[in-house]
């Protein structure tokens, strides 16, 4: 059973990229960036706006 999807401005999003060992960022102002390093995943989506081109 799942619950009501979060939405807001705080809310971040990380998908696993199926197949790989990459991981996808996805900033609540719907900027997306993909991952090998789960640190600078964390570094990118606590930066916004920098580096988020939505």
């Amino acid at each position: 059973m799942t619950g009501p999807m979060l939405t807001g401005d705080r809310v971040y999003r990380i998908h696993w990229v199926l197949g790989t060992d990459r991981l996808r960022a996805v900033c609540h102002c719907s900027a997306e960036r993909e991952f090998d390093d789960p640190v600078a995943l964390w570094d990118w989506l606590l930066a916004h706006p920098e580096g988020h081109d939505a």
